[in-house]
């Protein structure tokens, strides 16, 4: 007997979860040094009052995605997965990870060479992905995202950027690059995440005039989500989750908006629904 899910009452749209005794990728830029795990997770959601979650796999396990995926079976009714994946994988592999939840891939491109996706081996994956009805992951600078997104949206595939853009510094409109990252936001397949502005030196007051640079290029909120980052890498002595949730309540301070971002959008992005 399937358990019913809950009431969508929040959505945190990004989190990670993971072992130090897992194996990890050789070229790794952070290693923990402790465990977060699902039920510490779920924890933190129950006590702020969050129905539903969404794991992403961390980039130092690569895409050995079944640390996640057995939590995402645990727990089907509240979590979705956002997995790594090789451009190369099966179609049967993307479907055992869709019915364990996973409902998108992630390009982690920090400290990367950039690719390009435009080529028939990652066109043909997006296009799989499309189909699938998935989403595309992306975490780069703000400098870069108008040289990766416009070849993946061709593709018909819906793209997510991560952690506000990363815009270090704020976002400078007389800058081409950072132009060009705003009129991303104009399309309709590409959402942003109000997430991990910490990770972008960004202060409340700096974060509130991102926010209205990106909510003024996409036309609203519609396609923002929110996520906690949790448990905060390389950052858990300067952040934890009662800040992250506290800065999203401060940017948006009208509630309708705040249930916009933390519900309605994250549910239609990621396939919540209520039975």
């Amino acid at each position: 007997m399937n358990t019913p899910s809950p009431a969508i009452t929040g959505v945190d749209s990004h989190a990670h979860i993971f072992r130090q005794d897992l194996p990890m990728v050789a070229n790794r830029r952070y290693s923990p040094d402790y465990d977060a795990l699902v039920e510490q997770y779920l924890e933190h959601l129950d006590r702020f009052g969050l129905s539903h979650g969404v794991l992403i796999q961390p980039s130092f396990l690569g895409t050995d995605n079944r640390f996640m995926v057995e939590a995402l079976r645990r727990f089907a009714e509240r979590l979705r997965g956002v997995a790594v994946v090789d451009v190369a994988i099966t179609d049967a592999q993307l479907d055992e990870l869709a019915a364990a939840g996973v409902v998108g891939i992630r390009l982690n491109l920090i400290g990367k060479d950039l690719q390009d996706y435009s080529g028939p081996a990652w066109t043909g994956l997006f296009e799989r992905l499309a189909s699938r009805g998935w989403q595309v992951e992306i975490q780069r600078g703000i400098e870069d995202l108008a040289q990766i997104v416009p070849a993946i949206v061709a593709s018909g595939v819906t793209v997510v950027i991560d952690h506000f853009g990363l815009p270090t510094g704020g976002i400078d409109a007389h800058k081409p690059e950072h132009r060009a990252f705003l009129q991303l936001l104009g399309d309709s397949r590409v959402w942003l995440k109000l997430s991990a502005a910490y990770r972008s030196q960004s202060d409340l007051p700096q974060a509130a005039a991102v926010l209205a640079q990106v909510r003024e290029a996409a036309g609203g909120i519609e396609r923002f989500v929110w996520g906690s980052d949790w448990p905060n890498t390389q950052f858990e002595d300067r952040t934890d989750y009662a800040q992250q949730l506290e800065l999203i309540e401060s940017l948006l301070p009208e509630a309708a908006e705040r249930a916009q971002v933390l519900a309605a959008n994250p549910a239609r992005l990621f396939g919540f629904t209520t039975r």
